[in-house]
């Protein structure tokens, strides 16, 4: 499977891109009102509780804007937050600040907000259940938002299409997934096979066929525990389907090895952060 490579490259042009957005160096028109070029001492505080992420993104991105601004970390990314505390300490000229500001915390608060939420379920699932996020992700942010899970405890499921076979309800729906898993068994080389069923018939018809893991998708907890007892056996298995914070304990019950879950990508709420002179 394809493996996240958060390099400081990686970082660095991600940055630039964000900044380009803001049409910099000369889109801050507010900031270039400001006369001479003090320097100044600023805290970077988290405005709630959660689990930090992103700082790495935050600090290229002010050096960036002016390579002598001192960037000094005082807490690491997967560590627990509190509300009013201090996450680094940055020195610098006033205007580069400012420019860089609202890209820095940006960065902070979406990747902050994924790793708090993907902690968040972590927790309910326990120790014997991972967490795994899917390929819902905003397009050209995959590898951020997959880091910002994996920095909350979870872990990467597929990070493109050809890391795995996933055979999903819609290929099944064009074909029969019996001869789907045997032609994946065919082809598959190196690579592992996902077969996604919704309901216990279409387990019975491929179990004892050589694939990987079963993908339980929308079943309710009766059906799914029937499921998990019967491919447990001979697969891997995963949940996945309006799985939320309110349920996901009891999925984690059923023995399931793993749950996907769509929303601590696309829906995860941001984490607040503030500069304050």
């Amino acid at each position: 499977m394809s493996k996240i490579k958060l390099s400081e490259n990686f970082i660095r042009n991600t940055a630039k891109l964000a900044l380009n957005e803001d049409l910099y160096p000369s889109g801050d028109i507010t900031s270039s009102l400001i006369n001479g070029s003090p320097n100044i001492t600023i805290k970077l505080i988290a405005n709630q509780n959660g689990i930090l992420g992103g700082l790495l993104f935050a600090k290229h991105t002010f050096y960036l804007v002016d390579n002598k601004i001192k960037f000094i970390s005082k807490k690491k990314d997967g560590s627990f937050v509190k509300k009013n505390s201090i996450v680094a300490i940055i020195k610098g000229n006033a205007k580069s600040i400012l420019i860089a500001e609202r890209v820095a915390l940006n960065f902070l608060s979406h990747i902050s907000g994924i790793a708090t939420l993907t902690n968040k379920f972590v927790k309910l699932a326990g120790k014997k259940c991972k967490i795994c996020c899917t390929r819902k992700t905003i397009p050209n942010l995959r590898v951020i938002q997959k880091y910002g899970v994996k920095v909350g405890g979870g872990t990467n499921h597929r990070f493109n299409l050809s890391d795995e076979f996933l055979i999903k309800d819609n290929h099944i729906a064009i074909s029969d997934i019996k001869k789907l898993v045997s032609q994946a068994i065919k082809k598959k080389k190196v690579k592992k096979i996902t077969v996604e069923v919704d309901n216990i018939k279409q387990l019975k018809k491929i179990i004892g066929l050589k694939f990987n893991r079963v993908l339980f998708d929308n079943m309710n907890i009766k059906n799914l525990k029937k499921g998990v007892k019967i491919a447990k056996k001979y697969y891997e298995t995963e949940a996945s389907g309006n799985i939320n914070l309110k349920n996901v304990k009891s999925v984690a019950n059923t023995g399931v090895n793993r749950i996907s879950i769509g929303c601590i990508t696309h829906s995860a709420p941001s984490i607040d952060f503030k500069l304050e002179v």
